[in-house]
């Protein structure tokens, strides 16, 4: 007999829960890094961010990103509208990427929107590799850059 999706063993449940707590999300995120451990040189993991304040500790640009498997992933990339095109944006990536290589990196990647800033990375050294028609009448764009040559 085929079980169907929704026919669980006895005693779980499935559920559909919006805005998982930071615990579940972790425990997902710990259980899936254990499984991939065995097939990764390394597999260590790092999550930081990278933060422009105001003296009043406001955040007025921001960068986070993690590091896993010899890439750098530059998940969220923010600079407040007023200080927008001085600079800031490639100053929190030069520092991401001057981390990645202190951590052994080899690469970074980045997605971003039509609408937002391809042509920023660009500039930086990105070249796309995928894209995607998403969301309706723009599309995502994923780039990468090699940051330094791998060594065996």
């Amino acid at each position: 007999m085929e079980l169907s999706v929704t026919e669980l063993s006895p005693g779980l449940r499935l559920s559909v829960e919006q805005g998982p707590s930071w615990a579940d999300r972790e425990f997902i995120d710990e259980a899936l890094g254990a499984y991939n451990e065995p097939f990764l040189d390394d597999p260590s993991y790092d999550a930081f961010a990278v933060f422009v304040r105001a003296p009043s500790a406001e955040i007025r640009a921001g960068l986070i990103g993690h590091i896993y498997a010899g890439w750098l992933f530059i998940q969220l990339l923010w600079v407040h509208e007023g200080l927008r095109r001085a600079g800031l944006g490639r100053r929190l990536i030069a520092e991401a990427e001057r981390r990645a290589l202190r951590l052994g990196c080899h690469s970074a990647w980045v997605d971003t929107f039509s609408f937002q800033a391809p042509g920023f990375y660009r500039k930086l050294g990105y070249e796309p590799f995928a894209t995607l028609d998403y969301p309706p009448h723009h599309s995502r764009i994923f780039l990468q850059k090699r940051l330094a040559t791998e060594t065996s």
